[in-house]
């Protein structure tokens, strides 16, 4: 189960940390994405990151702006979210894959476990 958490309402320029608590798997076996959907327009990856290889990739559009990480303690991956804008408005998925090892080198691609999405939405 993945359930995300973190999202509101946020002026443009500012930050926001989105966090994904995971039951019923170890993260550090398999691999976490951030997806959004803002309205009237597909759906898009943003953030990746791998448990078993420690790799990591990021949409282009928030590449020098969000970071994702983990704390393996906590069975919890973070999207640290700056210098917003009114364009990152959407809904954020926190979304998972169910093969133990998979990675994030090849980029995003669909996943097996979606949890309930929370809204952010940037002011211009």
């Amino acid at each position: 189960q993945l359930q995300a958490s973190g999202g509101g309402l946020v002026q443009a320029g500012g930050s926001l940390r989105l966090s994904c608590a995971i039951s019923g798997f170890t993260f550090d076996d398999y691999t976490i994405a951030w997806y959004r959907q803002a309205p009237g327009k597909e759906r898009e990856g943003v953030a990746c990151i791998s448990g078993s290889d420690d790799s990591k990739y990021y949409h282009d559009s928030v590449k020098d702006r969000f970071t994702i990480t983990s704390d393996i303690a906590k069975n919890t991956v973070y999207l640290q979210m700056r210098n917003l804008k009114p364009e990152d408005t959407a809904v954020y998925y926190c979304t998972g894959d169910a093969l133990r090892g998979s990675t994030c080198l090849g980029g995003f691609y669909t996943m097996d476990y979606w949890g309930k999405g929370t809204q952010v939405t940037v002011s211009s």
